[in-house]
């Protein structure tokens, strides 16, 4: 990676300015998604608080339409709320996805609305196009802004099969991370029009973001930006024939069925806890870490886990995937050994 990083830099590329590696990358990425500017930011959290607040200011509304799943409110300790007096309306089942219906049954004016493609706890889902369209057009047509949390745009992109600025034209802001599907080191970039980015640049700072050494972030995620699109699709078909294979077995269960991205939930007729000391032992004894956390269900003696296809699970086999199942539920007391 450092070697590949050193590529792309000589001894007269200057760290910061308009010719170093963060100017270059928020360049490259505006123009792949087809906006006027991108700016980096140290991390997506920061990027779509950013976003929210100046959509909020401009319009003067705090509140703000997502999915009870998003990112935002599981995973980042409601910072919009905390940090910036934003509240967010949870719109949408729990377990689907979010839909016109559910938008439109909305009783207040909003700031904006917020889509995470793909829907990472519901298993990497995603809207049909069609239905996207209707959505942002609704919401568009209350005065809110519409926004996009592309961390895993990458994957997204493979079911759609659309150019990346034409899924980024339906949002007026659009983050990606420099650190999943690019396979960075940590990072986001926020991009939009330039006055709203000139809006952000100044949240960025007050928010602690305007770092001045960036450089070898930027780098990182410019290492992988030219032959992601051409590894992602491989991803997807990878992951559609693992779940094939999971569901052929019936010992799990796959879901989506196929998959849509190169994201899908496994879940498994055993409990949380068992199955997590499975893992631990299987990860022990052969060194194959089979997932990032296994969620609990409202049935104890169910769970699940998230597979991302990427290099790594590119080396397994569906059926050596599915073998390693039938070991994991054994362990798990689930199962034949």
């Amino acid at each position: 990676m450092l070697e590949r990083m050193l590529e792309l830099v000589d001894e007269d590329t200057p760290p910061d300015g308009s010719d170093g590696p963060v100017a270059v990358l928020e360049r490259r990425l505006a123009d792949l998604l087809g906006k006027e500017s991108a700016l980096f930011l140290p991390s997506g959290t920061m990027a779509q608080q950013v976003a929210l607040r100046v959509h909020a200011d401009r319009r003067g509304r705090r509140a703000f339409a997502a999915h009870p799943q998003s990112h935002l409110d599981v995973w980042e300790e409601q910072g919009y709320n905390a940090v910036h007096g934003l509240w967010m309306r949870r719109t949408g089942d729990l377990n689907e996805l979010m839909t016109a219906d559910d938008l439109a049954a909305i009783g207040e004016p909003l700031a904006a609305a917020v889509w995470e493609l793909p829907q990472r706890d519901l298993g990497g889902l995603l809207p049909e196009w069609d239905d996207l369209c209707e959505q942002v057009a609704l919401v568009r047509a209350t005065g809110a802004a519409a926004h996009l949390d592309g961390a895993r745009l990458w994957e997204a992109q493979t079911y759609y099969r659309r150019p990346f600025h034409e899924i980024a034209a339906l949002f007026d802001t659009v983050y990606v991370s420099l650190y999943k599907s690019l396979q960075g080191v940590r990072g986001a970039v926020l991009a939009a029009d330039a006055a709203t980015l000139d809006a952000a640049r100044v949240w960025r700072q007050r928010l602690g973001g305007g770092i001045r050494d960036a450089w070898p972030l930027a780098l990182a995620a410019l290492v992988h930006l030219d032959d992601l699109g051409s590894r992602m699709p491989a991803y997807r078909e990878h992951a559609i024939a693992i779940a094939a294979a999971v569901n052929a077995d019936s010992t799990a269960h796959a879901y989506p069925d196929p998959p849509q991205t190169p994201i899908f939930h496994i879940h498994l007729p055993a409990s949380r806890r068992a199955v997590e000391q499975a893992g631990a032992e299987i990860l022990a004894e052969r060194g194959i870490q089979l997932w990032g956390r296994v969620r609990s269900s409202p049935d104890p003696s169910r769970c699940s886990f998230e597979v991302t296809v990427g290099e790594n699970a590119m080396e397994f086999t569906p059926d050596e995937v599915v073998t390693l199942l039938h070991d994991l539920l054994a362990r798990a007391g689930a199962g034949p050994r």
